[in-house]
């Protein structure tokens, strides 16, 4: 089965969108959700909005993830020493899932608001609720903050071993 970036999007855009009107939010759509998708099938693009360069991968990795996974990935950033438990080598995610990148799974890591509190604590920062917090108040940031983490996740499908 070949690997298609536009359906997995498509797939987790809906999801998104149904778990948002299972939660009653009111979701005002006025671009339409097609039109979301066809900017989150761009990898470095950005539906934030005018105000809003276009946020590559490569770039979101270097803001929100160096520190501590360093600059290749592999858990030895500046801010490793400082840690209790070392942060992933992120070059091995691939392989350590029988050597297929597992995007879903890689942006709910990133994302960090859908983890289950019993599964205990989280050193990493949830991302998705620091997304949300600087995106507060421009149009369509949960959406903006799920293309974040896609972003960013298929940045690091490219950093693989």
């Amino acid at each position: 089965m070949q690997h298609n970036p536009a359906k997995e999007t498509a797939t987790i855009a809906w999801q998104f969108y149904c778990r948002l009107q299972r939660q009653r939010r009111f979701v005002v759509l006025t671009g339409s959700l097609v039109a979301w998708l066809a900017i989150a099938s761009a990898p470095t693009a950005s539906a934030a909005g005018p105000s809003t360069v276009a946020v590559s991968g490569a770039n979101l990795y270097r803001r929100y993830c160096a520190s501590c996974h360093g600059s290749d990935g592999k858990g030895n950033g500046p801010a490793t020493p400082a840690m209790v438990t070392p942060p992933t080598d992120l070059t091995m995610l691939a392989r350590h899932n029988a050597g297929k990148f597992d995007l879903r799974g890689v942006i709910a890591v990133i994302d960090g608001r859908r983890n289950i509190a019993a599964h205990g604590s989280r050193e990493m920062p949830v991302w998705g609720a620091v997304f949300d917090e600087e995106l507060k108040g421009q149009p369509y940031s949960e959406y903006t903050t799920l293309l974040r983490a896609k972003t960013l996740a298929e940045y690091l499908a490219t950093i693989q071993q």
